[in-house]
């Protein structure tokens, strides 16, 4: 599926993102009288492939934690396409954009079983040193992190 707009532009000489699905089923908690997902929960969504993603790369909210970098949402978008319904599955796909400043660009994009789009989105976090003023570089873990997915290892 492709998206229905750009969220980020590309950028020259970078390197290609990197993704991450996760299959999930509509539980019933998660909809509401009308049978349908809240759309509230779409964002959960798109944190269970966010975070399954940072696990798979090193870049997890326990790494940030650990290095005492907060990361909070700066921008976040939705897109509603068509609504997933009680005891539909779905897939979620977190797809990180390459950024060369202290910043974490991810697109989302949910589809149903069939691979049709149901929802996307874009979230951008900020990074913040321990006295929550803005970084403008990359902390020293995120940079190796930024070499090695450079450098093509995550291929």
């Amino acid at each position: 599926m492709s998206p229905r707009k750009a969220y980020f532009k590309h950028v020259p000489g970078a390197p290609g993102p990197l993704r991450e699905t996760v299959e999930r089923r509509v539980r019933f908690e998660e909809v509401d009288a009308m049978g349908i997902v809240w759309h509230g929960r779409y964002v959960s969504y798109f944190e269970d492939a966010r975070v399954a993603l940072g696990r798979r790369y090193g870049i997890s909210y326990a790494d940030f934690i650990a290095h005492a970098v907060p990361a909070p949402i700066k921008r976040l978008e939705i897109d509603y396409v068509k609504p997933l319904r009680f005891e539909e599955a779905f897939e979620v796909t977190a797809i990180l954009h390459w950024s060369d400043a202290a910043r974490i660009n991810f697109e989302f994009q949910i589809c149903d079983a069939a691979g049709e789009a149901v929802c996307t989105g874009c979230s951008v976090q900020l990074m913040l040193d321990h006295n929550l003023s803005l970084l403008y570089s990359p902390p020293p873990f995120y940079q190796a992190f930024l070499d090695k997915w450079r450098a093509g290892d995550f291929e």
